[in-house]
């Protein structure tokens, strides 16, 4: 399977330490399975840090690696009540302390829309039912998270 990063520069080496921290599924390495997000992602990332250009990388991802036991993988396939207190936990993690043991998570991208919905829920204007229903219908792409070296392993640059 083909995976994708975007970014403003070329990476020859994953750090975690690079990785931004608060993310959706944690401090890690994300990649999508849509080159046309990354791109999107690649100019975003540009835009914002003012700084190199647009660069795609692409992954080669043995999904066989997903089942074989060697790693903790968690796929979240559609919205839920789990998938939506994870994110906020994550989010919140340099405050909370919170921390998976996920080598890799798969998941719905939380964007804009869902955010606004979170932000509703962490308010106590609607409940997490609620949360969850209104993000059900949207069209969310999936990103795939990778938290650990053992997980940057199966990846192979392309």
């Amino acid at each position: 399977m083909k995976l994708y990063h975007g970014t403003n520069t070329d990476i020859q080496t994953i750090d975690f330490n690079k990785c931004n921290p608060n993310k959706d599924f944690g401090q890690g390495f994300y990649l999508t399975d849509i080159k046309e997000q990354a791109v999107l992602m690649a100019k975003r990332r540009v835009r914002i840090t003012n700084i190199g250009t647009p660069v795609v990388l692409e992954y080669d991802f043995d999904i066989n690696s997903l089942s074989d036991g060697q790693l903790q993988v968690k796929i979240f396939d559609r919205p839920s009540k789990e998938w939506a207190l994870f994110i906020l936990a994550n989010r919140k993690s340099s405050s909370t302390g919170f921390k998976h043991n996920y080598d890799i998570v798969i998941g719905l991208i939380a964007d804009d829309g869902v955010v606004f919905q979170l932000e509703r829920y962490e308010h106590n204007l609607i409940t997490l039912d609620t949360l969850v229903r209104e993000v059900t219908f949207r069209e969310l792409n999936k990103q795939y998270f990778f938290g650990t070296n053992k997980a940057v392993a199966t990846l192979t640059r392309i």
